[in-house]
């Protein structure tokens, strides 16, 4: 009994799985090492420390919704409706907070967690029970989110002058130096990783997204953990909407528009698999902060923001190539393996 539940720690395909996913995360502090210290020896000005507060705090929005988005590639899916869900959240929120300037920060993030959660429940729900594709579903709510959001703007925007000044100075504000907006993005990659990583329903989620049919089979609770997968991650995207809105000031029905393209480029370049399966939120989060100080490089390097596009286009690519790399692999190791038994 002890060695059968051993082989699977120990099984070929696992090692591959394993050293694949630690190269991916090394290759990414390894690219960021490289482009910091090119940028830099080009322009000086890019490690100032102005410089280095600005990408962190891009970085902290990203990385946010990155970490949810995880979770539902991790299962196999997606979400797609990420931006158009953080934009409804900062300007439920900014409009919340403009409507009423004594509410504590903790009343905008408890709303941004609820709007949403909710949002990420309708995905969940039409995803399972639908039985429609994530990609489909959540395209159509990405249109459908942002439609109610620019039929409550209409045309209207919050401004900075409007919003409490506890409000604005929050994303500002910092605890030992570390601006909360990283700390609570550390917060959430943190707690999501070890969630993911040690706790029983990460390990579903994961044998979910290795095989759903056989996770149904072995009895893990297939329908619940999808609709949580969504959650959280609707959820995560509104808590970005309350960290944007708090970081920007100004929200406009726009806020988010385009941004979910820049997560899931963050989530696969970060590791996880586009098939499911395998990957780290701690990768996730890596990817998001490359991403990000791609874009600041580009920026102090003075070459035209377009080519970000087409890098961030090549690097899902790569990622993609690499999923399946990875997959030939496990697939020629575990022929091998039965070969010999």
């Amino acid at each position: 009994m002890t060695a059968a539940l051993a082989t699977p720690a120990t099984s070929p395909a696992r090692r591959i799985v394993g050293g694949l996913v630690k190269t991916r995360e090394l290759g990414i502090i390894l690219a960021l090492v490289a482009l910091v210290v090119y940028t830099a020896a080009s322009n000086p000005r890019f490690l100032s420390g102005q410089s280095i507060r600005d990408i962190l705090l891009n970085t902290a929005i990203l990385a946010v919704m990155a970490a949810g988005q995880a979770v539902v590639v991790i299962t196999r899916n997606i979400d797609l409706s990420v931006g158009s869900v953080l934009g409804l959240s900062a300007f439920t929120v900014a409009t919340m907070m403009s409507a009423n300037p004594g509410l504590p920060m903790v009343a905008a993030v408890a709303v941004g967690l609820a709007v949403g959660g909710v949002a990420g429940l309708l995905n969940g729900v039409l995803v399972r029970y639908g039985r429609v594709p994530a990609l489909v579903v959540t395209l159509g709510t990405l249109y459908m989110f942002r439609g109610v959001t620019y039929s409550w703007a209409g045309g209207q925007q919050v401004n900075a002058d409007e919003l409490p000044r506890h409000f604005l100075t929050f994303a500002n504000d910092s605890l030992l130096g570390i601006p909360w907006l990283v700390l609570i993005a550390l917060v959430v990659v943190g707690g999501v990783s070890l969630l993911m990583r040690n706790y029983r329903v990460g390990r579903e989620l994961y044998a979910m997204g290795s095989s759903p049919q056989a996770a149904e089979l072995a009895g893990i609770k297939v329908a619940r953990n999808l609709l949580g997968a969504f959650i959280v991650s609707g959820a995560l995207a509104g808590l970005a909407g309350v960290l944007f809105a708090a970081r920007f000031g100004t929200v406009d029905a726009a806020a988010g528009t385009g941004l979910e393209l820049n997560v899931v480029a963050a989530v696969v370049v970060g590791g996880v698999a586009v098939f499911g399966g395998s990957g780290t939120v701690w990768g996730a989060g890596l990817g998001a902060l490359l991403l990000t100080v791609i874009g600041s490089s580009l920026t102090v390097l003075d070459i035209d923001q377009f080519w970000q596009q087409a890098i961030i286009g090549a690097l899902i690519i790569l990622a993609i190539c690499a999923d399946r790399l990875v997959a030939v692999r496990i697939a020629r190791s575990l022929r091998k393996k039965d070969s010999h038994v």
